[in-house]
């Protein structure tokens, strides 16, 4: 995740419960979070539904977030290289090497990929992953709730994006978890931005980031983590983190698996213990300036960096 000195746009939000019982008495809700303006490093507790995704014996790869007290969401992409015996999952971390004395950990009983996940288009690109034993709940450790289907992310809304993806492309990794604010872009200029390139914004998708100037984005090892946003005490996600061009880079916002466009596919698998979906409109869209793209476009998970491999993703010919 690199940050870079910068305004966000804030929406003005408004929202509303929608008919989901389940988590909505215990979701999107950070005791220890004092989040006012953006920051760099996060502090125990701000984002207690974070989950680092590592490689057993490899170390943290992606991002996820903790739904229900027996189920994480993450990206499909997160899992073409590895399944369910090499999958470990930290709660209530907060770095990757020092002590979290208010973390658990838990394996993976079962992953499952979104059946549309396109590998090549990015588009589904949303998976769950159920837990081999319930996590406790505590101010360090909680779930989020999840925005409805129906809901509104209008340009400007203000939102944030958590994570340990490296600061730049290809360069540090951070120890400490990572926190940056991002507007969301429409749909219209986010895929006007990558023109060119062999991949459509689709309506699964959300786009977030500063068109302009950039300096603030996900990167690589972020993939799965949350973008998020807020009214009163509640925190709401919207989008998944997915794939970008570069990383922070000017004109290129960062492209997210849209949250509420899966409230159906994610309930099919907890019927009896839903996550908590609430319906999130925003009001007065911002405009953005539009850009066309022909370079590389990259996942944003870390298994391609650290093992030398290509990242996943499209190159172009000069």
């Amino acid at each position: 995740m690199k940050f870079n000195t910068a305004l966000s746009v804030a929406g003005i939000i408004l929202l509303y419960i929608a008919g989901s019982l389940g988590q909505l008495d215990v979701c999107g809700r950070a005791p220890l979070s004092d989040r006012i303006v953006g920051g760099e490093n996060a502090t125990a507790g701000s984002w207690p539904w974070q989950v680092s995704i590592h490689v057993i014996g490899f170390g943290h790869n992606c991002g996820g977030t903790l739904i229900t007290k027996d189920w994480v969401l993450s990206a499909a992409h997160c899992f073409q290289n590895f399944g369910v015996s090499n999958t470990l999952m930290y709660f209530g971390r907060l770095n990757q090497s020092s002590s979290n004395p208010k973390e658990t950990s838990r394996t993976a009983s079962r992953i499952i990929r979104h059946p549309n996940y396109n590998g090549s288009t990015f588009d589904s690109d949303i998976a769950l992953i159920q837990l081999n034993s319930s996590v406790n709940f505590s101010d360090y450790i909680k779930p989020v709730c999840l925005a409805a289907a129906g809901s509104v992310f209008n340009a400007g809304t203000e939102s944030w994006v958590t994570g340990w993806g490296r600061l730049q492309y290809g360069g540090q990794i951070p120890d400490t978890l990572q926190e940056v604010t991002i507007p969301i872009v429409n749909n219209t200029d986010c895929d006007k931005a990558y023109e060119g390139i062999n991949i459509s914004i689709t309506s699964n998708m959300i786009c977030a980031g500063l068109l302009n100037q950039g300096g603030k984005s996900s990167c690589q090892g972020d993939s799965g983590g949350p973008m998020v946003s807020k009214k009163d005490s509640l925190w709401i996600q919207s989008g998944i983190v997915s794939f970008s061009k570069g990383c922070a880079r000017p004109k290129y916002p960062g492209v997210y698996s849209r949250v509420s466009q899966y409230q159906n596919w994610i309930k099919s698998y907890m019927s009896s213990n839903p996550p908590g979906f609430v319906e999130f409109n925003t009001e007065k869209p911002s405009s953005n300036s539009s850009f066309r793209s022909n370079e590389r476009l990259y996942a944003l998970s870390e298994w391609q960096v650290k093992v030398a491999k290509p990242a996943v993703g499209i190159s172009l010919p000069p």
